[in-house]
């Protein structure tokens, strides 16, 4: 087992993700490759970190909608990884809000007062993902963060703030993560600081949230840098944030000025 500095990087193996896992990586710290969907990514992102600096690179593959898995997950590594000192909350869910359906059907589990079986889906795993299992990880693992004097960082979205149409549940959901950030922040002070980061356009959506060029060129038009964003941009946000000692309960964003 190695006494470096670790890691953990929840959906750490694709896009943002696997940025921040490389750059912490790159900083030194061994990483653990969260991730469910994304085991094949993770195995070849492991490899090439593992190649650079053997036993380096871990992988975690957890359901984090899963109360049971992520209780499992958090004995797992408070004993096999007590080296902890990092933990990036980014495991995320993009989805659009169900369509409305027609609301001339009532029964008990469908529609009723314009609540349906897909909304309540989509509820659930957003909250799951941004909220539950943040939670749950953070408090799992406070003790041995502590012990590590680690800090906590949870990836929003500038979205928290300002909503997204038609995205009404998940900018609800990483809204939560934002004053989960703020109030952990307090509650671990003065041995975890909490802080997060919120992106703005980093990387384009993908298939079903995947947007044209004239959708990308509106975007781009109304951030003030007049650009696209690049992953490296959160990840150096998250290193800032992880090596500045007097920093908790910040949300830095980081979106080329279109919040403003």
């Amino acid at each position: 087992m190695s006494n470096c500095s670790k890691a953990l990087i929840t959906g750490g193996a694709k896009r943002i993700g696997k940025t921040i896992t490389m750059a912490l990586h790159a900083h030194g710290y061994d990483v653990i490759i969260g991730c469910l969907q994304s085991d094949a990514e993770a195995q070849v992102l492991q490899q090439a970190l593992n190649d650079i600096r053997p036993q380096s690179a871990h992988i975690l593959s957890a359901d984090l909608t899963d109360e049971t898995t992520i209780n499992d997950s958090i004995k797992y590594l408070n004993h096999v990884h007590p080296e902890l000192s990092v933990l990036i909350n980014n495991a995320s869910l993009f989805i659009k809000d169900p369509a409305d359906e027609p609301r001339d059907v009532v029964g008990r589990r469908g529609v009723r007062d314009g609540w349906n079986i897909e909304n309540g889906r989509a509820y659930q795993q957003l909250f799951d993902i941004h909220v539950k299992a943040p939670f749950s990880l953070s408090h799992g693992l406070q003790a041995t963060l502590s012990k590590n004097k680690g800090c906590i960082v949870n990836i929003t979205d500038t979205h928290a703030s300002r909503p997204l149409k038609d995205y009404a549940l998940y900018c609800q959901s990483k809204a939560a993560l934002n004053m989960q950030t703020q109030a952990l922040a307090k509650a671990f002070a003065p041995h975890v600081r909490v802080n997060a980061v919120a992106p703005g356009a980093i990387m384009w959506p993908e298939a079903q949230n995947a947007l044209d060029e004239t959708q990308k060129d509106a975007i781009i038009k109304k951030t003030p840098l007049n650009r696209h964003g690049d992953p490296q941009f959160i990840a150096d946000a998250v290193l800032f944030l992880i090596d500045n000692p007097f920093v908790t309960g910040h949300i830095l964003t980081v979106d080329g000025g279109r919040s403003l």
